[in-house]
């Protein structure tokens, strides 16, 4: 029996692809990895002290590859059977919701499936149904939307901040579940995430943001105020699981603690529970190019070419 915390033995024929891939993009991968900024001697002790050790980054890669792959058939299958996807990712400030997004469609077709992560609500759009600025990024036949927050705005920040009139947080909570049984008649699947973070975990990744400069563009003031307000928040997503976990799109949480993890346990999960299958696809082969005598490549001027500086 094979131990599920160790990688799959490399093996030949259908599983010979992962380990080319593997090989060929690990380099890829490993810069998109290169996400933890340079702590400072005192955070990094304070980092591995709180977090056990981490998963094998090849049995990561692995496993990550695998499901790009299954991915892949998702959404073929989608594409040929003309299916319509909704995937909803909400979570607390800095709980890992872009990072499996980003690994989601990492390797698929960006006309296939996108992701919807709208502003604040302008003063015209604040006037509207409230729904309405959401409808028209919903998919048609055939697509995939990944919906990083949505209209659970309004249960979570919106309410915790005082952007929205008690009346409102209320009327939303009325009018959400039958939204959202209207998407699922309307041959919509909804699925719908929280990512869940220990408020230890998200003060480190805060002052991890604060200390890398590349990533400081990711902490907002609305950010620092969510630490402030940490049992607020809790409270009023108690509240939005009580109130939206219906049958037609009940809520999954990720424990997203441990970032690979949650990526792998949520890619695996989401493809679970959708029933694709392969779609046979004709071979395909290069065709002969077509040579004509008589054409001369022109040579263009140097000032249009990009300077080779690397």
């Amino acid at each position: 029996m094979t131990d599920k915390n160790e990688p799959d033995a490399p093996s030949h024929g259908s599983d010979s692809w992962l380990e080319a891939e593997l090989a060929d993009t690990l380099d890829e991968d490993f810069e998109l990895e290169l996400s933890e900024p340079a702590l400072t001697d005192e955070l990094r002790k304070v980092y591995k002290g709180t977090h056990p050790p981490g998963i094998d980054r090849r049995y990561y890669f692995q496993n990550l590859l695998r499901l790009q792959g299954e991915l892949i058939k998702l959404q073929d299958w989608v594409v040929a059977t003309k299916k319509k996807i909704v995937v909803v990712f909400e979570g607390r400030d800095s709980a890992g919701k872009g990072g499996v997004i980003k690994r989601i469609t990492q390797r698929l077709n960006p006309r296939v499936c996108r992701t919807v992560a709208l502003p604040a609500p302008t003063d015209r759009e604040k006037t509207q149904w409230y729904f309405q600025r959401y409808v028209p990024h919903l998919p048609a036949a055939g697509e995939i939307v990944l919906f990083d927050r949505s209209w659970y705005n309004r249960a979570g920040v919106e309410r915790v901040m005082d952007f929205a009139l008690a009346d409102q947080v209320e009327q939303f909570f009325q009018d959400v579940p039958e939204f959202e049984r209207m998407l699922v008649r309307s041959g919509i699947t909804l699925v719908k995430y929280w990512f869940s973070i220990t408020d230890e975990e998200q003060q480190m990744r805060f002052l991890m943001r604060i200390h890398d400069p590349l990533k400081q563009w990711k902490l907002s003031p609305m950010d620092l105020q969510s630490r402030v307000r940490w049992e607020d928040y809790t409270k009023a997503k108690e509240d939005m699981f009580a109130r939206t976990n219906i049958e037609e799109a009940p809520w999954y949480i990720v424990e997203g603690n441990d970032k690979k993890r949650a990526r792998l346990n949520c890619i695996d999960h989401l493809l679970s529970l959708i029933p694709y299958e392969p779609v046979p696809h004709k071979g395909i082969s290069l065709p002969e190019r077509v040579f004509n005598p008589d054409y001369e490549r022109k040579t263009l001027p140097v000032e249009l070419y990009v300077p080779e500086k690397y």
